[in-house]
């Protein structure tokens, strides 16, 4: 006897064809309520074919769709993780002309890679493709792995991104469950439980497995991501033009706009911060050029790996004469706060922050030139606009030229 729950099916009862081995692992397994359709082999089949045919006549022409290597493939990956198509495109095309291989990349500068992730965000990713990359050319001799476990076993690989490649790029017969089909499979099947839900989890990746055909499963996969990208939307669904609508149960039930459960939204803490373009002072220095205070960020801290001017981040501050009081003694070099250049809003993790960005100027008084600690240093502004930076570190640099008046 089967222990999940079952919503009524919206088509008839067609269970009745169910291989040993699916009856088996239903019958061990406590599942979320949803149709039971998926597991007639019939309905497997007729989604299957339909889903392939929209996919051969409406599939996107993407870059990394031309030339699916193992490597290209992975790239893709990880630059769509959290990131939109239509933002990936030009990035992924500067980032193969500067890497084209794993070597060219293993055997670069973690700055160089970071600089041309800049503005992508998640910058966790390109340290974690760097760090693989490494990897590959030490225990695989500069070849892509091509067994499913030393895939999973590269720094930033779980197990989507693993069965993504190798089922794209080799064909191999893995499945994969990410945002889009989620959202896809759940309606499929009209599971209404979150998609973070232990259980839902669980029978989904254990449908995304028998839906893969024994023929060219890296096609479906990507036709059923790009169903969710295209069709399947997370609001207003375009059901009218699905391929599967006939079979979708969801759609039959009316629930395409319920399902998947929602998720609890995360709960932001509205926080200040502030942060400093100090430059240097130049009666110092018998160089005209003027430099600014920076520094790259080391591990373990916001954006760590990336450049960055005097902010607080670890700390609140009621206003900015305190906050500069803060870094100053934390710099051991005191600055006059100047001119209120701008004010910054974006959100980092759990926190919706306010940045106020101020010029300002080290302290004259001191007769030895500042030497800041390290990681800290001056730079020159073309010295800064060479640094890999965060999106709010670049908007800050941008306004450099107001900071000095010109």
């Amino acid at each position: 006897m089967m222990s999940s729950r079952m919503v009524p099916d919206a088509t008839k009862n067609r269970c009745g064809n169910v291989s040993k081995d699916l009856s088996a692992w239903l019958s061990k397994n406590e599942l979320p309520e949803h149709a039971n359709t998926w597991t007639d082999s019939s309905w497997r089949a007729s989604v299957r074919r339909s889903l392939l045919r929209w996919f051969r006549r409406e599939s996107r022409d993407l870059p990394w769709r031309q030339e699916p290597t193992p490597y290209r493939v992975w790239v893709s990956e990880i630059m769509l993780q959290q990131t939109q198509v239509a933002t990936v495109i030009d990035y992924y095309h500067r980032f193969m002309d500067s890497f084209p291989t794993v070597r060219d990349l293993a055997e670069a500068d973690l700055q160089k890679v970071l600089t041309h992730w800049e503005g992508l965000g998640y910058y966790r990713r390109a340290r974690s493709l760097h760090a693989a990359s490494q990897k590959i050319m030490e225990v695989h001799g500069g070849e892509f792995p091509t067994r499913y476990e030393d895939v999973l076993a590269l720094p930033g690989i779980g197990r989507y991104t693993a069965g993504a490649i190798l089922s794209i790029s080799l064909g191999q017969r893995l499945p994969i469950l990410e945002g889009n089909t989620q959202r896809v499979f759940s309606r499929w099947i009209a599971s209404r439980s979150p998609v973070t839900d232990r259980q839902a989890l669980n029978l989904l990746w254990k449908f995304a497995e028998v839906m893969l055909p024994t023929k060219d499963p890296g096609a479906f996969n990507q036709a059923a991501m790009e169903l969710g990208a295209l069709i399947c939307r997370p609001t207003s669904p375009n059901c009218g033009q699905c391929p599967v609508k006939a079979s979708c149960q969801a759609r039959l039930l009316g629930l395409q706009e319920e399902i998947p459960g929602k998720v609890k939204k995360l709960v932001y803490e509205d926080r200040e911060e502030y942060a400093f373009v100090v430059r240097e002072n130049q009666s110092q220095r018998s160089n005209s050029s003027t430099r600014y205070l920076v520094r790259r960020l080391p591990e373990g801290r916001r954006w760590a790996g990336l450049w960055d001017f005097p902010r607080t981040t670890e700390q609140s501050y009621q206003n900015v004469q305190e906050a500069s009081r803060a870094l100053s003694a934390e710099l051991g070099i005191p600055f006059d706060v100047g001119a209120d250049l701008l004010t910054l809003k974006h959100a980092v993790t759990r926190f919706r922050i306010k940045l106020h960005v101020y010029a300002a100027a080290c302290n004259g008084s001191h007769r030895k030139p500042e030497r800041p600690p390290k990681p800290w240093r001056f730079a020159t502004l073309d010295e800064i606009n060479a640094l890999p930076m965060s999106v709010t570190g670049r908007k800050i640099a941008e306004r450099i030229p107001v900071a000095d008046g010109s």
